[in-house]
């Protein structure tokens, strides 16, 4: 009896949690329905987005204005079923010169997403990013020739409500030197690939210095030390950091404003959606003795290399201080009067990277609660959108009962969750659906705006659809979550098309067309190099966030005289072995080596026989920018993992005292450097003069200009501070194969250390890590405050480049 009441006793249990969730997932599908019909009635009227789609158009393909013709129309129409979707059909008219295609949808960016499926399956248009080779529209028939759509109508509904674009980072690593002509072409790419909700934080900082000044008594000197440099905003928002690189001119200030006004005037009009930022808690230094008996405490240093308060240290107010209400509800208040009613999504990351003082679940409610209330005061429609990044970077702090506190501490559905690495690390999986939480199913792909072919095109195709039908899920939409773009567009695109994507589908076949519409011709040695790059560096299961660690653009700071070369022999024989670092960077943790370990996912040798392929196609594709993008960048690809063995073969070389073999293996990776930055040269998407030149258009005097120029160096190299002996900790983690970067930065770091191994042999003595340290980071810091012109336009044969070097090298 006792067994069979236990049994009951947990069947009612079971039953109750059921009842619960289910609830509570209602509860979240109810909120989120209320969101979307509130968010509808904020959008631009039907004329104004038809406008803006018709511009989208315009600005891509001019010729055919009068080919088409767009209609907004409401959720309820025939099709639509109550969803955000797009009807494309042929035009009923028996008028001369008449539209050809009609494109109705919900909003305009459901027209634009229409007009670019359309573009993308019936006449083999291919769009991405200027910097990742542009668009292919040569394939397009002239206008009263567009191909009919056969089936009368062609109906698409967005399988989850959302497309979200945008990681907090982006920002900087990106965007950051960005005019309106080129945010222009950012939002016609996002409004083509169906992006409707898009983070929307530029021009934050001239926000925050009404607030602060006019409302909280902060002088512009004290935001001086509160505000980071151009190109260090993203972690001066976050608490990272405070200073570094600064100050802000007014110029700045008042520019990404003007800006930001820009931006948001033509998401709304195009029917977005835009996230606005929230208050996090990230405060002045000197509100500490404005308000004395306000909680707030100085956080730990983040990556500095001697907590230098110039920058370290920043300071957090408390969510359960009063203040931080009456702070959150004045910002969100200045960006109504600055932006209208627009939105009721902000974002907020007050525990990114920075852990609450205790796991206490109650308290973490509790300060969950009050960033809430700090959006809801000023919003009472306000939602949080929150990155879930925190739960894996710091898995071991959130636990099921501190997420479930966190996530529990706002109403169901005024909280929507990014799930920022589902493409590699989903935690919808193991929270159970983020505990009844609305989430958005996002990849992440990219650290540091890295160049690196890679991409998981198998998870980005199959994660979405199953985590949408999966039981109890609460998945509301798909994202893109990059801390850097223009890269990899074959992976963007795949991803942004899963909006749109109810069912499974074979990728290999999506590859062929794809490779079709990419280069406008249909190739069979382009679809069988496709079919290997889909298999091995499109193809990464190993679980590896994917920094660039080739070691050329981030060089070992190591002694090779303390490894043995019994364990550098194991080194070398795994570096050859295809898939032998599974779960590579939990292992850095296990072993003894301070040797870096290049991400190896896939064999070299089939990557090297597509581009062969690649090559054999030549003749074929010479005039076409994304066949020269896509054959610079695996060509690249190919020799950088190369040195990475002719890296190794050096480091052989001076563990066996063999001089004249360390001379060989270390020219031998030099004369890589310099072939690799001439081929890159050969391609404009490859090249330091244009981010550099973009950072000093930004300046209207001398001083602005140096001080841009020094953020966009310093980024891309040794990102934060340095001592004369210790290099920052972050180096290279932004690392760029750009040339002019890698014959002025990367290719001198290794002369230097190279020719101090050799003195070591000559003089048999021992190598002195501290002495190579002292003169390149020297270097480095030169390199940052020099103003030294590099190239903006491309120079050389990028083909008879790549062939060239593929007979040296690769053959």
């Amino acid at each position: 009896m006792q067994i069979s009441n236990s049994l009951i006793l947990l069947s009612l249990l079971s039953s109750l949690i059921l009842c619960s969730s289910s609830s509570s997932i209602q509860e979240s599908e109810a909120a989120i329905e209320s969101l979307l019909k509130r968010l509808d009635s904020k959008r631009s009227p039907a004329s104004v987005q038809e406008a803006a789609a018709r511009g989208v158009l315009q600005r891509l393909l001019p010729t055919h204005l009068s080919s088409f013709e767009f209609k907004i129309v409401s959720k309820h129409q025939d099709g639509c079923d109550g969803r955000s979707c797009f009807r494309i059909s042929n035009y009923k008219s028996s008028r001369r010169n008449s539209p050809q295609i009609l494109i109705e949808g919900t909003t305009a960016t459901e027209i634009t997403s229409g007009l670019h499926w359309y573009l993308k399956y019936l006449c083999y248009v291919h769009v991405s990013w200027d910097k990742t080779g542009g668009i292919q529209i040569a394939s397009v028939p002239k206008p009263g020739a567009l191909p009919r759509v056969s089936d009368n109508v062609v109906i698409i509904q967005r399988a989850v409500p959302w497309n979200y674009y945008q990681n907090v980072v982006t920002s900087s690593y990106s965007y950051v030197w960005w005019d309106w002509e080129r945010w222009e072409k950012e939002i016609d790419w996002m409004a083509l690939q169906g992006i409707n909700l898009p983070l929307a934080f530029t021009g934050q900082e001239a926000i925050w210095q009404k607030v602060f000044t006019e409302d909280f008594n902060i002088t512009a000197e004290d935001l001086n030390d509160f505000f980071g440099g151009p190109a260090f905003l993203a972690w001066a928002r976050m608490g990272n950091l405070h200073a570094w690189g600064g100050p802000l001119s007014q110029n700045w200030l008042d520019k990404q404003l003007l800006l930001q006004k820009q931006i948001l005037a033509r998401m709304l009009e195009l029917g977005m959606t835009p996230v606005l930022p929230s208050f996090s808690g990230n405060v002045p230094a000197a509100l500490k003795a404005i308000y004395p008996s306000a909680n707030i405490s100085r956080l730990g240093e983040w990556n500095t290399v001697d907590a230098d308060p110039r920058w370290c240290c920043t300071f957090l107010l408390d969510p359960s201080d009063p203040l931080f209400v009456e702070i959150g509800e004045a910002f969100i208040k200045q960006q109504f009067k600055e932006y209208g009613d627009i939105t009721n999504i902000y974002n907020c990351d007050t525990f990114n990277e920075n852990s609450p003082p205790t796991d206490d679940p109650t308290y973490i409610s509790s300060l969950g609660s009050a960033v809430y209330a700090a959006m809801s005061k000023a919003d009472k429609d306000a939602v949080w959108l929150m990155q879930g990044w925190l739960f894996y970077s710091d898995s071991s702090f959130w636990k099921p009962p501190q997420m479930k506190a966190l996530l529990h501490s706002v109403p169901f559905g005024k909280m929507i969750v990014l799930d920022l690495f589902a493409d590699v690390k989903p935690i919808w999986k193991s929270s159970s659906q983020f505990y009844g939480t609305p989430y958005i199913w996002c990849m992440l792909h990219n650290f540091g705006g890295n160049i690196e072919m890679y991409g998981v095109l198998d998870a980005v195709a199959s994660g979405p659809i199953d985590a949408r039908l999966s039981e109890n899920s609460t998945m509301v939409g798909v994202g893109m979550c990059m801390e850097g773009i223009e890269n990899n567009p074959v992976v963007f695109e795949l991803m942004s098309e899963m909006a749109f994507r109810s069912d499974k589908f074979q990728v290999k076949e999506w590859l062929k067309v794809y490779s079709h519409r990419r280069y406008g011709k249909e190739l069979h040695q382009i679809e069988a190099a496709w079919e290997i790059l889909h298999r091995t560096i499109y193809n990464c299961t190993d679980g590896v966030a994917d920094h660039n660690t080739d070691y050329i653009v981030q060089f070992p700071d190591w002694d090779p005289t303390l490894h043995s070369r019994s364990d550098l022999h194991q080194e070398n024989q795994m570096q050859k072995i295809p898939g032998i670092y599974r779960n590579r960077r939990f292992m850095l943790h296990e072993i003894s080596s301070p040797l870096t370990q290049p991400h190896l996912w896939y064999d070299t040798q089939d990557a090297i026989a597509a581009l062969k392929l690649f090559l054999d196609a030549g003749n074929e594709l010479a005039g076409s920018l994304t066949y020269r993008y896509d054959l610079v960048d695996l060509t690249r690809q190919s020799l950088s993992k190369l040195a990475n063995q002719v890296y190794l073969d050096a480091i052989s070389a001076f563990q066996n005292k063999d001089a004249n073999a360390l001379v060989v293996q270390s020219q031998k990776f030099l004369q890589l450097i310099k072939d690799i930055d001439v081929l890159l040269a050969a391609d404009d998407n490859f090249l330091l003069g244009s981010w550099l030149e973009s950072a000093k258009s930004l300046a209207v005097n001398s001083d602005e200009a140096k001080q841009y120029e020094w953020n966009a160096r310093t980024q891309v190299t040794m990102w934060f501070d340095n001592t004369k002996y210790i290099q920052s900790k972050l180096h290279d983690y932004a690392n760029k194969f750009w040339s002019g970067l890698l014959q002025g930065y990367y290719f001198p770091r290794a002369s230097m250390y190279f020719s101090h191994l050799s003195k070591s042999l000559s003089e048999d003595k021992a190598f002195s890590l501290e002495d190579w340290r002292k003169e390149w980071i020297a270097y480095s810091n030169e390199w940052q405050a020099g103003t030294e012109h590099y190239p903006v336009k491309a120079q050389g044969d990028a083909l008879a480049l790549a062939k060239d070097l593929y007979e040296k090298y690769l053959r």
